[in-house]
């Protein structure tokens, strides 16, 4: 068998009915850096957004005319922050619902969760140094 070729991840593209919308969530409260824009008739149809901590990137993507944003079932999108906690307390003041506060998962990751303006699941969390290491469950009462 060949040796499947090296990829490197690119982006994510997130659907969204309106990016200007999604573009004031995710830039002005989870700090992602704009890295450019394309407007259609006046309004913004897509985006692309650079982590504040590193390479990773978004884009965000309005559907054609005549198309809905598609369903978000089954997708989770995971941004990683040292001080989660602190986090989520800047979000709820700005009016942000968290859906799960911050709490010890039993692998050993701290994760949180809310939902961006088109209800597609965040988590955020920390990982730390265990972030590629396998887990270990510990077991629950």
């Amino acid at each position: 068998m060949a040796k499947t070729p090296a990829l490197n991840f690119n982006h994510a593209m997130i659907y969204t009915a309106d990016v200007a919308r999604s573009l004031q969530f995710y830039s002005t409260l989870l700090g992602f850096k704009i890295v450019e824009t394309f407007e259609w008739q006046g309004r913004p149809v897509y985006a692309r957004l650079r982590s504040p901590a590193g390479d990773g990137t978004i884009a965000l993507h309005a559907p054609g005319p005549g198309e809905t944003v598609p369903p978000g079932d089954g997708m989770r999108l995971y941004f990683e922050t040292r001080d989660v906690e602190k986090l989520c307390k800047m979000l709820q003041a700005a009016g942000v619902k968290i859906k799960k506060p911050p709490k010890k998962m039993t692998w050993g990751w701290i994760h949180a969760y809310i939902d961006d303006p088109d209800g597609h699941e965040i988590s955020l969390y920390w990982a730390g140094a265990k972030r590629f290491r396998k887990s270990k469950m510990a077991a629950t009462a």
